[in-house]
């Protein structure tokens, strides 16, 4: 098994799904793991508020979230006065508040995707000894944004910030396009889009079909592989980075060289990839 710090989150059991307080009309119990559980609850209030574009009555609040209606109410009361929630009407529904959405969109103007990143590539490398890269989709492309090496390895990679690789060939590439083209008939038009698809190596995908199935399996484990598909000798698992959109932002990838990476070793990156990526960047439930 791969050895790495007991920080990291726990993979999940199955595919990642939506968090507290984000599944319809079922009630939704406090996490028993949640360090500050008032802080929680407001939490989930906002996340519950911010997937109902009629609002939420505080009954149809208490009865989703399992929390007392006075304690339901004064968390209410503080989110009002910051301006994180509004009741446009006495007794009425709960929407989110302006300050919340003035927060976030200035956040979204100004985010620098690779310094949020980098972090996490910094901790990727430095628990596996491996190479990690960062990408975002370009067209039939993907463009490298980060990557950060193992200083010891004496054999480098090819790979340059700013290059860039065929995103059907490369696994950063397999896990954007999964989930930014989520059905066969969206790949489809995709490659049509884009084809005659290059193939690098005799292990690149063949056909639009062929790419369509792989990228299935992709959304079914969570994880893409690169398997010698776009250089020979060369292999990584890669997951998508989602930030708050069903399309992910960013993808990213661990890389080791063929002689490093037999299959069994390659899940196993991809499955710790999963949990990693999940601690901050939930997988939408197809």
């Amino acid at each position: 098994m791969i050895p790495y710090a007991g920080t990291w989150p726990a993979a999940p059991a199955g595919r990642a799904g939506p968090g507290p307080g984000s599944v319809g009309g079922e009630r939704v119990q406090d996490s028993a793991e949640s360090p500050v559980a008032s802080v929680d609850r407001a939490l989930r209030i906002l996340a519950l508020i911010g997937g109902a574009s009629r609002g939420l009555s505080l009954d149809e609040l208490a009865a989703r979230l399992d929390i007392p209606k006075s304690s339901l109410h004064r968390i209410l009361a503080a989110l009002k006065f910051r301006q994180f929630v509004s009741q446009p009407e006495p007794g009425g529904a709960y929407f989110l508040g302006t300050e919340l959405l003035a927060t976030a969109f200035r956040f979204h103007d100004m985010l620098d995707v690779r310094a949020l990143i980098h972090p996490l590539l910094l901790r990727l490398t430095a628990e596996l000894n491996e190479t990690t890269h960062m990408g975002v989709l370009d067209g039939a492309e993907i463009v490298y944004q980060d990557k950060i090496e193992v200083a010891t390895h004496t054999i480098k990679l090819s790979s340059v910030i700013g290059g860039r690789n065929p995103a059907h060939a490369t696994g950063v590439g397999k896990a954007l396009l999964a989930w930014t083209y989520p059905t066969d008939e969206a790949i489809k038009a995709w490659a049509a889009r884009w084809e005659p698809l290059p193939r690098p190596t005799r292990r690149t995908v063949r056909s639009a079909a062929q790419l369509a199935d792989e990228l299935a399996a992709v959304r079914e484990r969570g994880y893409a592989l690169d398997v010698e598909e776009n250089e020979v000798g060369v292999r990584c698992a890669a997951v998508p980075i989602f930030l708050g959109k069903a399309v992910p932002a960013a993808a990213v990838s661990v890389t080791v060289l063929g002689s490093r990476a037999e299959l069994r070793r390659l899940a196993e990156l991809g499955e710790f990839l999963r949990a990693a990526a999940a601690g901050w960047s939930t997988v939408p439930v197809s």
